[in-house]
């Protein structure tokens, strides 16, 4: 089986978004579950100076990819991430899931861009 249950991304820190509109600075998490079976996911973030936060469990359907922006309007999952906070990223997953982290960096005018995958066990 592709994939592992437990994915931690411990560099998060949401870049500002940057003076262009059609290129943004934003992070994200992009989640595929190559599986035959969907995954239960729930994302806890953890934070410098306060108890983590535990989203509400959602659903990749198997054989399907779910990418999860930082920058949504409502934070993610309701939960405000301030630009150049410090937090990490942790997934929960009922199947295993191949997890990358991504962060679109505007801020010296040019774009930085990189992803990486996380520590899974």
């Amino acid at each position: 089986m592709i994939g592992k249950r437990e994915w931690l991304f411990p560099d998060g820190e949401l870049p500002p978004m940057g003076d262009r509109d059609d290129l943004y600075g934003h992070e994200s998490i992009v989640i595929t579950n190559p599986g035959a079976a969907p995954s239960e996911v729930v994302i806890t973030l953890y934070w410098t100076d306060r108890e983590p936060t535990v989203s509400q469990p959602f659903t990749v359907d198997a054989r399907r990819v779910c990418c999860i922006h930082i920058t949504e309007r409502d934070g993610l999952f309701g939960q405000p991430v301030q630009v150049g906070e410090q937090y990490a990223i942790g997934l929960t997953c009922s199947a295993p899931v191949v997890a990358q982290y991504g962060r679109l960096d505007m801020r010296t005018g040019s774009m930085a861009f990189y992803t990486t995958p996380g520590y899974a066990e």
